[in-house]
């Protein structure tokens, strides 16, 4: 079995190991464009603040590594073509120059996505930055060095997290943001208040409503960005307005793209395409809550779409069991988390959502420490059915939104999660936690409405 993998960072690396596992004579190659494999990406924003001492603590497995596990991997080649009837990927060795044609038995596509840079940001201006791989975290832990004024540009995961990163470094940050609020697509309009009021608690200007029209600068480096409420002075730009799936090669191979715009895939990863498959952040999947196709790009999502892929390569049957939107985030001293869908999102599909919200402390109120956590649970009118959860709070303490997460992939009610049986000692919750209060608050208000 001639396995070829395109892409080897998060779902391609997971298929190859795992094809291996199954099938030990099956023969993997992986093609990676850039000069790595398998690292945490997620960690990025991490080291460039300081609290990862260095890039390479991201790297989870070398080359090296994977070839003493059977897995050939081919660095800084890019896979430009496929003929899916022939069976076969063009590469072009971006070393040597040169282009081979490589045949498979199967096929996967794991080639992620790319930040999105708007026409303003394609300016060649030294300072601006995307932040999507090690080079581009390098990249701006150089222009960071002697820089005083920064501009983020989004206010989605990374560049909340960019901001706290940046301000840990000693620079005046400014966020712009073009929504309403930051974490706009995250939480509901109250919840991204109070993650804004912590930026700004910490010292990051936060500008919301703002559009940006251009870039300033001189000399061939960027001085600033030019909005609708005027110009923000800054030596260094990071552009985290979002990011696209890469579909362009899995397009060229005649594979259908879905709804969301990423490439969509049955439950075993396989493409419309006989023998190839799609898996990571390049691939859409099923929401367990909304029953939707999303694409949610995050890194547990691509682990496990790759593991079920390289089991069905290698001849097996896995199946990939879809998700419920699970995130999480800190900024400075406030942990957010959510799961399942929002208030406003159940709005937005035309579901009956009705949301709870209970403030109360993460553990037992007499036991020093005790610090505020404030949950938002909703559940659907009429049947009952958990929708979704809202934490906010010290950044350990909003991990409890697994526990709605763990729910909510088996479909449960709000009842069920009532009647959870959940771990108590004064150090680590009250006797009633906050998400069996927000329960019990929920249920009742949806038997009145009922």
């Amino acid at each position: 079995m001639r396995i070829v993998i395109v892409g080897g960072v998060a779902a391609g690396m997971s298929a190859a190991s795992r094809a291996r596992r199954f099938d030990p004579d099956a023969q993997v190659t992986v093609f990676e464009r850039s000069a790595n494999i398998s690292y945490g990406a997620c960690g990025l924003p991490y080291v460039i603040g300081g609290d990862v001492p260095g890039f390479e603590h991201l790297i989870a497995r070398t080359p090296g590594q994977m070839r003493e596990q059977g897995v050939d991997v081919h660095l800084r080649h890019e896979v430009t073509g496929v003929d899916a009837a022939a069976r076969t990927v063009t590469v072009f060795d971006r070393d040597a120059g040169r282009t081979l044609t490589e045949p498979y038995d199967r096929l996967l596509i794991a080639t992620g996505v790319r930040a999105v840079r708007p026409e303003w940001a394609r300016t060649g201006l030294a300072g601006v930055h995307v932040l999507r791989d090690l080079p581009d975290g390098r990249a701006i832990e150089a222009s960071v060095a002697g820089a005083k004024r920064a501009c983020i540009i989004g206010g989605g995961y990374i560049g909340l997290e960019l901001a706290e990163a940046l301000r840990s470094r000693g620079l005046d940050v400014t966020l712009l943001e073009k929504g309403p609020e930051v974490a706009g697509r995250m939480l509901d309009p109250a919840h991204q208040q109070r993650v804004r009021a912590e930026l700004e608690r910490h010292g990051v200007e936060v500008r919301c409503g703002t559009t940006v029209e251009g870039l300033a600068g001189k000399d061939g480096h960027v001085t600033g960005v030019q909005t609708n409420g005027g110009l923000v002075p800054a030596e260094v730009v990071i552009v985290a307005v979002g990011v696209k799936p890469n579909v362009e090669l899995a397009q060229a191979a005649g594979v259908r793209l879905g709804r969301t715009g990423a490439i969509a895939v049955n439950a075993r990863q396989e493409t419309h395409v006989e023998g190839v498959y799609a898996a990571g952040d390049n691939t859409e999947s099923l929401h367990r809550v909304t029953e939707q196709p999303v694409h949610i790009p995050l890194g547990l999502t691509a682990n496990r779409m790759g593991r079920v892929a390289g089991v069905n390569m290698a001849g097996g049957d896995a199946r990939f069991p879809g998700v419920v939107g699970t995130g999480i985030f800190k900024v400075f001293g406030l942990g957010a988390a959510r799961t399942g869908v929002t208030q406003a999102e159940a709005d937005g599909l035309g579901m009956e959502g009705v949301s709870v919200d209970v403030d109360s402390t993460d553990h037992a109120g007499y036991y020093p420490d005790a610090a505020p956590i404030h949950v938002r649970l909703t559940g659907e009118r009429g049947s009952g059915r958990l929708l979704g959860a809202q934490l906010l709070g010290q950044p350990g303490s909003v991990k409890r939104v697994d526990v709605v997460a763990a729910l909510l992939h088996g479909q449960g009610s709000v009842q069920d999660l009532f009647e959870l049986d959940l771990a108590y000692a004064p150090p680590f919750s009250s006797v009633w936690d906050v998400l069996l209060v927000a329960a019990d608050r929920l249920g009742r208000e949806l038997c009145e409405e009922g």
